[in-house]
């Protein structure tokens, strides 16, 4: 596929009408790294999950749902039964003492935002990207290749983003195994959604988040792009 660097984002006619009040954000990142074990990483993950620990000291379920951003996704998950996964990995990390760890150190700045701000991110090798992304709304019958190569029956009605040979991502069962992040990534792309109740300054800042870990193993990145978009 050619390289890709600057990502074309269009949004589909049906998204709007099917997600009012919902937002999408794009971060593109260009000379960026992606070491699968980074200790300036690690030292950021450690004092991230001592501070989570500490912000929720004393808290229940109940406490985390409260969250307003927590309880946007909630109601959006229920619609489909399922349970926001970032709210099991933020009590398996609070609740349970689980390291925050996971492989790549691309995916850990994005992880790393998400148990902060509660926030669904995607990331995506640039290069991987076939042509442009369009933010839509799954059809039924839309199947996708997840990651570890399991074929998924995507959740119509879900928000979704495409490239021009399939979905790279939905909200219920998160992103594709063709265009994922890669060892030797030089471009990244993520993609945050957000259903309504959150707001764009919050998918913003959210964005920031991502930029400033990446920032951590990779300083001389560039931000190709920091868009946000709202479904009105």
């Amino acid at each position: 596929m050619a390289r890709n660097d600057s990502v074309e984002f269009a949004v589909s006619e049906a998204w709007p009408a099917a997600h009012p009040g919902a937002c999408v954000g794009l971060l593109v990142l260009s000379g960026v790294q992606n070491p699968d074990g980074d200790d300036r990483m690690n030292a950021a993950l450690d004092e991230t999950a001592d501070s989570l620990r500490a912000r929720f000291a004393g808290a229940t379920r109940a406490d985390l749902l409260a969250r307003p951003e927590i309880a946007a996704y909630a109601a959006y998950y229920r619609r489909f039964d399922k349970t926001y996964h970032v709210l099991l990995q933020l009590e398996s990390v609070v609740f349970k003492g689980k390291p925050l760890r996971t492989r790549g150190a691309l995916v850990a700045a994005m992880f790393r935002a998400e148990l902060t701000t509660g926030l669904l991110t995607a990331g995506h090798d640039a290069a991987r990207l076939d042509g442009p992304l369009t933010l839509g709304v799954v059809a039924p019958g839309d199947r996708y290749v997840g990651m570890g190569g399991r074929e998924i029956l995507a959740a119509a009605g879900d928000m979704c983003i495409r490239d021009s040979t399939a979905i790279v991502s939905s909200v219920v069962y998160g992103p594709d195994d063709r265009t994922g992040l890669q060892p030797d990534t030089t471009a990244a792309v993520f993609t945050t959604y957000a259903p309504a109740g959150i707001g764009a300054d919050a998918v913003s800042r959210h964005l920031d988040a991502i930029a400033a870990g990446v920032r951590i193993f990779a300083p001389a990145f560039a931000i190709e792009t920091l868009a946000v978009t709202e479904a009105r």
